[in-house]
C-alpha cells in the first residue's frame, strides 16, 4: 500500500453517515491498511472500534486523511491539518462537492485505487491572515477558500482602503470584500461574478461585494504579495463589520482596523484518483454543456 496508516474525518452531523464510514474503514482494514478515526467523527457516528484519535496525533501519525462529508468539512480538516502536510482525500457526502470530489457510491472503489498508487496529487494554496489593532493582533486564521469582509446585517455599507504590499490600490464602498483563492474562485466569489481560477495558478482573487461603484471589478493578484485593507468608516454609528476565514468568523471589526492577508506558508495536497478532471467536475456541478429540452408547439 502507498499509504499505511489512514485517517477518516467524517461530517458526523450527517445522520446515516455511520454506515459508509464503517464500511470504509473495513475494506482499508481488510486491505492491510491502519485506521484512525477522528475523536468527535467517532464520539458522533459511534464509529469506535477503530483507533480513535485527535487532529494532533492523526497529523503526526497518518499518512493519509480521508474526509466524508461536503466542501465545509474539507475546509474544516485542510486548515486543521495543513500544518502536518498531510495529503488528503474527498468523498462527497454532501450537495456541491468542487473539493470532496469523489461521488459516495464509488469511494470504496476510489479509495482502493488511491491505496494502490493509482493517484494524482496537486497541491492548493492556503491563506492565512490577522485583524490588527493599534498594533496588536486581535484575531488570527487559515483559510482554503477566501478570507471575507462583509458589513453587518442591517448595516451600511464599509469603507475600506485596499493596498498591495503597501502600495495603495483603490478605496471603495461596499458590502464587503473577498480575498479569494483559485480553490474558493468556485465558492462565494463565483456568486458574486468572480472569476473561476484554475487551482493550478499561483494567484489570488479580490473581488467586491456589491460595491457602490460599479467601476469596482474584480481582479486577479500574484499570489506572492500582501494584501491589506484598512477600515476606514461603517455605514451607520450602529453598524458593525465581521471578517471570515473559511467558516470561522470574527464579529468585531471596528474603523481604524487594519486585516492582513498572504499566502501561507504551507499548502494543501488534494489526492485524486488517476484520471481527475477539474473540467469534468466544473462541468458536472456547474451543468456545462447542459442542453435545455425543446419548447413543445404548444408551449
Amino acid at each position: 500500500m502507498h499509504f499505511n496508516t489512514i485517517a477518516l474525518i467524517g461530517r458526523y452531523q450527517d445522520s446515516g453517515l455511520d454506515a459508509p464510514l464503517r464500511d470504509l474503514a473495513n475494506s482499508i482494514q481488510a486491505a492491510g491498511g491502519k485506521v484512525m478515526i477522528e475523536s468527535d467523527t467517532a464520539n458522533n457516528t459511534g464509529v469506535t472500534e477503530f483507533m480513535v484519535a485527535d487532529y494532533a496525533t492523526i497529523g503526526a501519525q497518518a499518512d493519509l486523511a480521508i474526509i466524508m462529508g461536503g466542501d465545509g468539512t474539507m475546509l474544516g480538516a485542510a486548515r486543521q491539518l495543513a500544518l502536518y502536510n498531510l495529503p488528503m482525500v474527498g468523498i462527497n457526502h454532501g450537495r456541491l462537492g468542487f473539493i470532496t470530489d469523489i461521488p459516495l457510491h464509488i469511494a470504496q472503489e476510489a479509495v482502493s485505487r488511491i491505496l494502490n498508487g493509482q493517484y494524482e496529487a496537486e497541491d492548493r494554496v492556503l491563506l492565512e491572515g490577522r485583524v490588527i489593532r493599534d498594533g496588536r493582533v486581535m484575531y488570527s486564521g487559515l483559510a482554503l477558500n477566501d478570507v471575507v469582509l462583509s458589513r453587518a446585517g442591517r448595516g451600511g455599507m464599509i469603507e475600506v482602503r485596499v493596498e498591495l504590499d503597501d502600495v495603495f490600490m483603490y478605496s471603495q464602498r461596499a458590502d464587503g470584500l473577498i480575498i479569494a483563492t483559485p480553490t474558493g474562485s468556485t465558492a462565494y466569489s463565483l456568486a458574486v461574478n468572480g472569476p473561476i481560477v484554475h487551482p493550478s495558478i499561483r494567484a489570488l482573487l479580490l473581488v467586491p461585494v456589491a460595491p457602490q461603484t460599479l467601476s469596482h471589478r474584480p481582479i486577479v493578484l500574484p499570489d506572492t504579495g500582501t494584501i491589506g485593507l484598512t477600515i476606514t468608516a461603517l455605514g451607520r454609528v450602529e453598524s458593525g463589520a465581521s471578517v471570515h476565514f473559511d467558516m470561522q468568523t470574527w464579529s468585531e471589526i471596528q474603523p481604524g482596523d487594519y486585516i492582513e492577508v498572504r499566502r501561507a506558508h504551507h499548502s494543501v495536497r488534494f489526492i485524486h484518483p488517476t484520471g481527475y478532471s477539474y473540467f469534468s467536475t466544473l462541468r458536472r456541478k456547474l451543468y456545462w454543456n447542459h442542453m435545455p429540452q425543446p419548447c413543445s408547439e404548444s408551449e
